[in-house]
């Protein structure tokens, strides 16, 4: 045989394996998609501390430290990080312009979670000049929080959260309330969890939520969580759009006028999947191109919401795909 025949086998063979040992999840870089990267309230998108100094810490003297520091930083997480309790019940907060990511697949927080957001005042019911904005967390696993895993409230805006870990939490896994704005989840495991995300806290927090709490949810794994996902009251809308929930008690509940879109889904052994009647006044939803395997109710409409496009430009994938691509790709080691 010529060699150049026996080079051109080589190569198929090259091409071959490297394609057949690639991770089944084509978007391993995934790009920042949904209100998180809408331009308002004077923040150009979310690019967390892009253009500060890049830290790596391995201690939770170091963590904490950089966390609170004024200005842009890239925190690396490396290793696994205990968050203390002491007088806080364990919630950190976390300053305007960081990233906090995590290196490699085993970066880990525990014992606590991560506060987004100034102290609460219930007489604050518009976007303070100082409220806290521009954080991107992305590739850690967050698990044993005395309280939430991670809470963002006080109107914070421009907010990512994603490729994460998120189990066995006392309350919240991911909860977004008064005022906050402008927010991501995308790209997350959820499981080992009850109370998984909330959204608008309280039925009397309308002065401060209403016309805001605009979030996308996409591509988020629901591995047997069981309830909120998310439970919504007042949010301007909601776009809950690629996600994969399996064995659960309810995906998405809708109260207080809250405004849902739910869109390419793919529900398997779900008792409810979409809910406008709930604890508290009835929501909207407005479902299109959802999966349901082995549910025991239909998703529940009302209303009408505005198009996700009057904000950001998306593609969702076919809701048949989601299966396959979302557990292949949602959690950490993955970008």
């Amino acid at each position: 045989m010529r060699p150049s025949k026996w080079l051109g086998m080589l190569a198929a063979l090259l091409v071959y394996v490297t394609c057949a040992s690639a991770p089944a999840h084509a978007q391993a870089a995934d790009p920042m998609i949904g209100f998180a990267t809408v331009n308002a309230l004077g923040q150009n998108g979310t690019t967390g501390g892009a253009g500060g100094p890049t830290v790596t810490v391995s201690t939770t003297q170091q963590f904490l430290d950089y966390i609170a520091r004024p200005g842009p930083y890239v925190i690396q997480v490396s290793g696994t990080i205990t968050l203390p309790t002491g007088s806080t019940d364990g919630m950190h907060n976390v300053t305007s312009d960081k990233t906090i990511i995590g290196l490699g697949g085993n970066a880990a927080l525990v014992g606590g979670g991560l506060n987004i957001g100034l102290p609460v005042d219930d007489d604050v019911t518009s976007p303070p000049a100082n409220a806290v904005h521009n954080i991107i967390i992305r590739n850690i696993s967050f698990s044993g929080a005395t309280d939430d895993l991670i809470n963002v409230q006080m109107f914070s805006h421009h907010i990512w959260i994603d490729h994460n870990d998120f189990s066995n939490g006392d309350d919240g896994a991911v909860d977004i309330k008064r005022g906050s704005d402008f927010v991501t989840v995308s790209w997350n495991r959820f499981h080992d969890h009850d109370k998984t995300l909330l959204l608008g806290h309280d039925e009397d927090a309308g002065p401060q939520d209403i016309g805001r709490l605009r979030v996308t949810y996409h591509h988020n794994y629901f591995d047997a969580s069981d309830q909120r996902h998310p439970r919504v009251r007042f949010s301007e809308l909601v776009h809950v759009y690629n996600n994969y929930y399996r064995d659960n008690s309810y995906g998405v509940a809708s109260t207080n006028d809250a405004k849902v879109l739910m869109e390419g889904n793919y529900f398997f052994s779900v008792n409810n999947p979409g809910r406008v009647e709930f604890s508290g006044d009835l929501g909207r939803i407005v479902q299109r191109d959802n999966i349901l395997v082995d549910c025991n109710h239909e998703i529940e409409t009302r209303g009408t919401v505005t198009e996700p496009r009057t904000y950001y430009p998306y593609t969702a994938d076919p809701a048949s795909t989601v299966p396959t691509v979302v557990p292949a790709g949602a959690g950490v080691g993955k970008i």
